[in-house]
């Protein structure tokens, strides 16, 4: 056999592996890039979970933790800025965990799914963040005008008993007394009533609460010097505000990112 026929079927021959060959490669390639999207998604999944768990647990602890001032707010929004919040973070943990089974089982239509939650739980999440910053935004004004208002007309009058306990455990909780100050109760209509009993601020206000304590409004039995309760309440559920906006907003970007 002529060395240009053994040139002439080498050639052939490499001609029909080569191509082969390269596409096997190319599989293997392509198999090592879905093996590495699929464990980076799943990363990607689990810094959601535990975002939507972080979001879950603020909404849950503002409730917590203001739930016994609810009363003397003008606004539900601050309530329902938590009660979003709690409502996307476990939304979150849901679709977290179908987003594991979704990669796990390597299943389209789950996955699909998966990235249609997200996209509702990004705009739930940003809408309790921006009602959240918007509400302190005018926090101040709304405690000011309303605080006062309710310790004169509403504070234990028929019913009204949430609102008296609301202000009760805020004078207790915060050390305060009155909106501005102890003198405030001096127009409230309790005080001003029989039912009184001749206290010149309501027991919560003492120091320590016993029955007719306020019947002596001395710095040393009442929250005189330590000041009102509208400045305290403020500052305390601003801090609640700017913790639920900035984690509600963060998350969302996160997610949308």
């Amino acid at each position: 056999m002529s060395p240009w026929v053994c040139r002439e079927r080498l050639s052939v021959f490499s001609y029909k592996i080569g191509p082969a060959t390269m596409a096997h490669y190319k599989a293997e390639q392509d198999d090592w890039l879905l093996v590495y999207l699929k464990y980076l998604l799943f990363v990607f999944n689990f810094f959601f979970w535990v975002g939507g768990a972080a979001v879950m647990a603020v909404g849950v602890w503002t409730l917590v933790e203001k739930s016994g001032y609810l009363s003397v707010l003008a606004s539900s929004t601050f309530a329902a800025s938590a009660y979003i919040l709690i409502f996307a973070g476990a939304l979150v943990m849901v679709t977290g965990f179908l987003g594991f089974c979704a990669i796990v089982r390597e299943d389209r239509s789950c996955l699909s799914t998966y990235f249609c939650l997200l996209l509702v739980i990004f705009l739930v999440e940003l809408v309790a963040g921006v009602l959240a910053h918007m509400y302190y935004q005018r926090l101040s004004d709304e405690l000011k005008q309303h605080l006062t208002r309710t310790l004169a007309e509403n504070y234990r009058q028929p019913g009204a008993a949430d609102i008296t306990t609301s202000v009760d455990r805020l004078q207790q909780d915060f050390k305060c007394c009155g909106s501005n100050s102890s003198a405030d109760w001096q127009h409230s209509a309790y005080i001003l009533s029989q039912e009184a009993e001749g206290r010149r601020v309501p027991d919560s206000c003492c120091k320590t609460v016993v029955a007719r304590c306020g019947q002596r409004a001395h710095p040393s039995n009442i929250y005189k010097v330590e000041g009102g309760c509208v400045s305290k309440l403020e500052q305390f559920l601003a801090d609640h505000l700017l913790l639920m906006g900035a984690v509600g907003i963060g998350v969302a970007c996160l997610q949308k990112g």
